[in-house]
């Protein structure tokens, strides 16, 4: 069996509900500025993502109930993270093997606090292996499952099959997700490769909201631009 196709089998044989595999020449410039010269160094990445349960989403209108944010936390976040850290282990000792060099980019641990972002932004691997688009919300869209897919992402210099180019956007004027956002933390400017995440997204607001939801009941989940997108909702 080819390379491609272990990686693939390998993934979803541990749980993947999405595989894909991106070029990244299109965007050194912003991983570079985004995670330094390290993450920028590696011209692949093997895109991971494991959907939500939607019974866990369906309930976020709920989150100040202790016990739908305790839910949310534990089945949609840290199970499912370990989950996806577990894959792209997996995925970067089977690349070692066979003589390549791989880089496991952690599925949710914050590099840069002052701008409140990762070593690599897992959802633009997603985009650029042809998986969905990034959304209004910020989040990356999949027609499958909309934004109710947590991701990871492994770094290589493989010489894999690009599975994709990147989905065109297809939110159309739906305002769903920016119109629920308790503290107006999105603008509605749809995704343009050219704009900053400022145009569209105030990490801030969202941080502070959490903060404060954190204090009020002991974790800070809120979720409502996941659960809101119709293009998860059965």
């Amino acid at each position: 069996m080819l390379l491609d196709g272990k990686i693939d089998k390998s993934a979803r044989k541990h749980g993947a509900d999405f595989v894909g595999v991106a070029d990244l020449s299109s965007a050194h410039d912003f991983i570079q500025e985004q995670g330094g010269k390290f993450v920028a160094e590696y011209p692949r990445a093997i895109s991971i993502g494991i959907q939500l349960l939607d019974s866990i989403v369906d309930q976020l209108p709920h989150s100040f109930e202790r016990s739908v944010a305790v839910s949310y936390k534990h089945h949609a976040y840290d199970i499912i993270n370990l989950r996806l850290d577990l894959i792209t282990s997996r995925l970067s000792s089977l690349l070692q093997k066979k003589g390549y060099k791989a880089f496991p980019v952690p599925a949710s641990e914050r590099f840069d606090d002052e701008r409140i972002c990762a070593v690599f932004s897992h959802k633009l691997a997603a985009h650029l292996a042809g998986l969905g688009w990034i959304g209004k919300s910020c989040l990356l869209i999949t027609q499958e499952a909309g934004p109710r897919v947590r991701w990871a992402t492994v770094l290589t210099d493989a010489p894999l099959k690009v599975t994709g180019q990147p989905s065109p956007n297809s939110c159309g004027k739906c305002t769903d997700c920016v119109d629920i956002c308790p503290v107006s933390a999105f603008t509605g400017q749809a995704f343009r490769e050219e704009d900053s995440r400022d145009v569209r997204y105030d990490a801030r607001k969202c941080e502070k909201y959490l903060e404060d939801l954190e204090k009020l009941t002991g974790l800070g989940v809120c979720g409502l631009c996941i659960y809101v997108c119709p293009h998860g909702i059965k």
